[in-house]
């Protein structure tokens, strides 16, 4: 029986690609597959392993025998997972070799606006010194702050648990609520979305972006938080209104903010670069070797349970 074509995309770790090396033919060339390329040879492959460009009709199209699309990733916004599911085609994801690498670069985007780093390195390195005895330079401290998480799942709750060592309260709110049990387990609180907003000393978000959570974090939202608030955003910049956040920073609606992503990126203002209040990093979450390397085996199970077995797993357009 001849072996499953399957096709790599983006720049994915040799590491997490041994055992579908080992199942099947694997195309694996960043150097060539541009766009045009993918779109030109995907016929020819049965299973898609995606990262860098998207899955829209045309490309969905193009793909005339896939049988699969995996994305390396957990977000899937990238992809059209209700024509993938006209056509026949099963979407998964990646939602467990994100969890851990995204949740640090959350809790470092956190720490690093809370205490002003980015405000601190730069006069630093542009050779002045300011008194942080005075009160405008100081920064915040953590313990027996609330921390505010949006979208309470994986990755949320992970951010929760590095939270809590460090003293803080945490609430949440999320379409779906946890047992009650389960929440004095993990020693968190639901709250509704406006009690969360007024609430949050740090608002996290970690929600996917989906049409009723596109800008939700928006200028009323920033109008109702503490001016002496952060948030913090490394799920989907979809989710925040960057007009918005751009003026609440600005003027000081809200002290400062934490971002991995955009909702223009890679293109980010000039107006955001400019400010001394926020800190930002270009999607960076899960850019660790070890945290890709994981990924791509995630990804790689995903692709190898179906072809083989038959058995989707981390489907997300059933």
């Amino acid at each position: 029986m001849s072996k499953a074509n399957i096709l790599v995309t983006g720049i994915i770790p040799e590491q997490g690609l041994t055992k579908l090396r080992e199942t099947f033919d694997v195309f694996y060339d960043p150097e060539i597959e541009t766009r045009e390329w993918i779109l030109e040879h995907l016929a020819e492959y049965d299973g898609l392993l995606l990262m860098g460009t998207k899955a829209d009709k045309e490309l969905i199209d193009a793909g005339k025998n896939l049988k699969i699309i995996t994305a390396n990733g957990v977000g899937f916004d990238h992809i059209d997972i209700e024509y993938a599911k006209q056509k026949g085609i099963v979407v998964s994801n990646c939602p467990q070799g994100v969890r851990v690498p995204t949740a640090e670069m959350t809790f470092a985007l956190l720490l690093a606006a809370t205490r002003r780093l980015y405000f601190y390195d730069k006069v630093v390195r542009e050779g002045d010194w300011i008194d942080v005895s005075e009160q405008e330079y100081m920064g915040m401290s953590l313990q027996g702050k609330t921390l505010g998480v949006y979208g309470f799942g994986r990755i949320g709750s992970e951010v929760a648990k590095f939270a809590q060592v460090f003293g803080m309260d945490v609430i949440y709110n999320d379409v779906h609520r946890l047992d009650e049990a389960l929440e004095q387990k993990l020693g968190v609180r639901y709250v509704d979305f406006d009690t969360l907003i007024t609430s949050a000393d740090v608002l996290t978000l970690h929600a996917p972006a989906l049409p009723s959570t596109a800008g939700i974090i928006n200028a009323e939202v920033f109008s109702k938080m503490k001016d002496t608030a952060y948030l913090v955003n490394a799920a989907r910049g979809a989710l925040v209104n960057q007009n918005d956040l751009i003026e609440a920073l600005a003027t000081h609606q809200i002290a400062g903010a934490g971002l991995d992503v955009f909702e223009t990126e890679p293109d980010i203002p000039e107006a955001l670069r400019k400010l001394d209040n926020v800190i930002m990093a270009p999607h960076a979450g899960t850019g660790t070797l070890e945290a890709r390397t994981a990924i791509a085996k995630e990804a790689s199970e995903n692709l190898i349970s179906y072809l083989v077995d038959g058995k989707a797993l981390n489907q997300v357009n059933k």
